[in-house]
């Protein structure tokens, strides 16, 4: 395993060759004539992992939609709305699946009906499905995406990013969760009051876990913290024992790691707590899950949970407005405690809804996938459960502030909240 700074990983390369061949393969032969919805019925797709440890996370922000749709009647003035879910991830790899990412998206272009697209769950995942719906026109709105790079460029993006997304030139991708560039400064934030002095940062490759680590190292250097190394660990390696250890060999006093929870975070965790039994150990967003935090779902064991800490875009319920608190109600009413991304499921649906009301002036009017993509770009000061916000010219929102969690007793627990 190699130290890596800030170049494009191979992870990045790859999802760029799948990006290049299904424009090859797919799309490319097809052209549009007309965006609008022929008849009274428009579809909305949902995609994300049905498998693997992201499954409760992804199920809870289905289940956010399923919500917010239920909420508004399933229906737009004449329109009558269709939530069809897909999975994105396959048995065989036990998480998202570049090819069936791809199909999703395939079936979203090939049907007529479709006003819009909700997802993916995984950054890496948007990466291979935004240019495929861009080429349609087809409106996305991503709940937990939180890579840079797929909106905007900076110093730890990689080469191409955002522009070869869209290969339309156009922008269709709109994202309701502060990107990683905003984790990272309240990472470092967060790490400086925790007393951290030299931290190490492990990724597992994808555009997810590079993006944060890359994100969280150019914050770091701005802010004075010193990064004693970042490194990108093998996710199907079954020992990380040589690799704890030389993590403990550089002196550092905590440790973050930026990694999906189904690529080995918890095994990783556990061997790094071992070789460092005094440094406090850091996760993102990635890993704000059940799967991750609770021993019982196969997550860390009772024992490290003091020594844990995450930072994700979701606050306590009492920091968000009332709309915000009921929604809790509710989905604890149907459901059980939710997953942290699971109001972000209901806000998406929403924010989709909303847009296609705008454009179709309350459903009077024929629904253009054109004007649902203009109406998301142009919210403005938006009243919603997770606050006043608005969408700008890349994409991403203006919300920017990202919640502290300890894990106790195998629960998430709200410690504070922290403004990029």
């Amino acid at each position: 395993m190699r130290s890596r700074r800030w170049g494009a990983s191979r992870a990045a390369a790859l999802v760029g060759a799948v990006i290049a061949a299904v424009a090859l393969t797919g799309c490319g032969s097809k052209t549009r004539d007309d965006d609008a919805i022929s008849g009274k019925t428009v579809t909305i797709y949902s995609s994300g992992p049905m498998s693997g440890a992201s499954r409760t996370s992804a199920q809870a922000v289905l289940s956010g939609e399923q919500i917010a749709l239920e909420q508004a009647r399933g229906r737009i003035g004449k329109y009558r709305i269709v939530l069809k879910p897909l999975d994105d991830s396959t048995p065989q790899r036990g998480k998202w699946d570049p090819g069936q990412t791809s199909g999703n998206a395939h079936l979203a272009t090939q049907d007529p009906t479709t006003i819009g697209y909700l997802g993916e769950f995984n950054s890496g995942a948007s990466a291979v499905s935004i240019p495929l719906l861009n080429r349609l026109g087809i409106p996305q709105v991503s709940a937990t995406n939180t890579a840079v790079g797929l909106t905007s460029s900076n110093a730890a993006t990689a080469p191409g990013e955002p522009d070869k997304y869209y290969p339309t030139g156009v922008r269709t991708f709109v994202r309701i969760v502060p990107n990683d560039a905003v984790q990272a400064v309240a990472q470092v934030k967060l790490q400086k009051r925790q007393r951290c002095t030299k931290t190490y940062v492990l990724n597992d490759g994808e555009v997810d876990g590079q993006d944060s680590a890359n994100s969280f190292a150019l914050a770091a250097q701005q802010a004075g913290l010193t990064v004693a190394g970042l490194q990108t660990f093998d996710p199907r390696a079954t020992d990380y024992s040589a690799l704890a250890l030389s993590v403990a060999q550089t002196g550092a006093d905590c440790v973050l790691i930026s990694a999906i929870t189904e690529n080995n975070a918890v095994l990783l965790t556990k061997q790094i707590a071992a070789a460092l039994p005094h440094a406090t150990i850091f996760g993102d967003a990635s890993m704000a899950e059940s799967t991750y935090t609770d021993a019982s779902d196969g997550g860390i064991p009772d024992a490290l949970d003091r020594r844990v800490m995450l930072t994700v875009p979701t606050l306590a319920p009492w920091l968000y407005p009332a709309a915000g608190r009921a929604f809790y109600a509710e989905y604890e009413r149907r459901y059980g405690s939710p997953q942290p991304y699971a109001i972000y499921g209901y806000e998406a649906m929403s924010l989709l809804l909303n847009a296609i009301a705008v454009a179709t002036h309350g459903g009077a009017e024929r629904a253009r996938r054109s004007r649902v993509v203009a109406a998301l770009f142009a919210t403005r000061d938006r009243n919603s459960v997770i606050g006043t916000y608005s969408i700008d010219s890349n994409g991403d929102t203006t919300l920017g502030r990202y919640g502290v969690y300890r894990v106790r007793d195998g629960s998430l627990t709200f410690v504070s909240a922290i403004p990029a």
